[in-house]
């Protein structure tokens, strides 16, 4: 599972990228910076990872993870392979979210692609190639399946028909990820596409020092557009980001957060924000040897779960002792766990909790 960094040229996408990964990508000021795509395994922040750790002592800590890709700023005529733009839509195409970087403040100093800072104007951009490249890819599959229904196939006009739909409402200027359709439909006939505008997106509006624990013009406008897409929103100073990020000493970073009060760096706010888009959430193991935190998707069975650790796992899944963390935490022990009647038995229907400390029993 990984989300692609998205926006216009110059927007402060690669300077996000290396706040989030240490990576340094090229970072400049002037567009087509980032050519190929970057990419990096991102540990997910999880401060329920280091109470673990206080409380079992174990010889290694591992943290959930993210990829995170940065991708090839996009301009206008994308869709028809202006600038970097097939590059750009085939990077995007493999990736399963997407977090769309928007400028939302001045700087003389920083050029804009387009000569002035204007947010909507932006996203407009964007979205009208994204939606121009997945009309391509309707009609194209529309033409076959025409083909097909002329023969009388009821299933095949099914499929037209949801194509029909899905091409009507691209052309009213909307995302593919915001349709009412058959759930049904879209399942057999417009995921297979791999539409980019289903893909499900996180608006990262760039500000200045000042907007950060305030807002702006900019952002409020951000706001009030997307607020019937079902998307969502943070915003964060790359630029401040990345001052954090060059501070080694936690308690540098500490007085540097405190000083412009914030509770937490936006990059990990964005990074828990991208796990939580791509429909995932983390459960534990715990042990002498190590502690750690596992990926899995939302509404993840137990048997899933433990495939997560290895297939041998699930193939001969037995029972999973699941401890709820909080009592983890208030008992201190798997014994005064057991003793109170707190760890549970569960079987393969068992649907694991996000924070769930888990060990499985299987046979092979």
């Amino acid at each position: 599972m990984k989300a692609g960094i998205v926006g216009l040229p110059n927007v402060g996408k690669s300077t996000l990228f290396n706040c989030l990964s240490n990576t340094k990508a090229q970072s400049a000021n002037f567009p087509f910076c980032t050519i190929e795509p970057n990419h990096s395994i991102i540990n997910v922040p999880d401060k329920r990872l280091i109470t673990l750790q206080e409380i079992v002592n174990p010889e290694k800590l591992i943290p959930a993870t993210v990829e995170i890709v940065d991708i090839a700023g996009l301009v206008k005529g994308a869709s028809k392979g202006e600038g970097l733009g097939n590059k750009f839509l085939a990077n995007i195409r493999e990736t399963d979210a997407i977090i769309h970087v928007l400028r939302c403040f001045d700087n003389d100093n920083i050029t804009h692609v387009d000569g002035s800072v204007d947010p909507i104007r932006d996203k407009e951009i964007i979205d009208i190639e994204l939606q121009l490249k997945d009309l391509e890819s309707l009609n194209n599959r529309l033409e076959k399946v025409s083909r097909t229904v002329k023969s009388g196939d009821k299933e095949a006009a099914r499929e037209k028909e949801a194509l029909n739909q899905a091409i009507s409402f691209i052309e009213s200027s909307n995302n593919i990820r915001s349709i009412d359709l058959d759930e049904d439909d879209i399942n057999k006939y417009l995921k297979p596409l791999q539409l980019i505008t289903s893909k499900p997106v996180l608006y990262v509006c760039n500000v200045d020092e000042r907007s950060v624990t305030s807002t702006n013009s900019y952002v409020e406008s951000v706001k009030s557009l997307i607020s019937n897409e079902g998307a969502n929103l943070i915003v964060l100073a790359a630029g401040i980001e990345s001052e954090i990020n060059e501070l080694e000493d936690y308690e540098e970073r500490r007085m540097f957060l405190d000083d412009l009060g914030l509770d937490e760096p936006g990059s990990s706010k964005l990074i828990s924000a991208t796990y939580d888009l791509l429909n995932l959430h983390t459960y534990f193991t715990a042990g002498p040897k190590e502690v750690r935190a596992w990926t899995i998707p939302k509404m993840a069975t137990a048997p899933q779960a433990a495939g997560v650790i290895h297939t041998d796992f699930e193939k001969g899944f037995i029972k999973a002792e699941v401890i709820a963390f909080e009592d983890y935490v208030k008992y201190q022990t798997e014994a005064k766990v057991k003793e109170a009647g707190k760890m549970r038995v569960e079987g393969k229907a068992y649907v694991v909790n996000n924070g769930d400390v888990i060990h499985f029993l299987f046979n092979v």
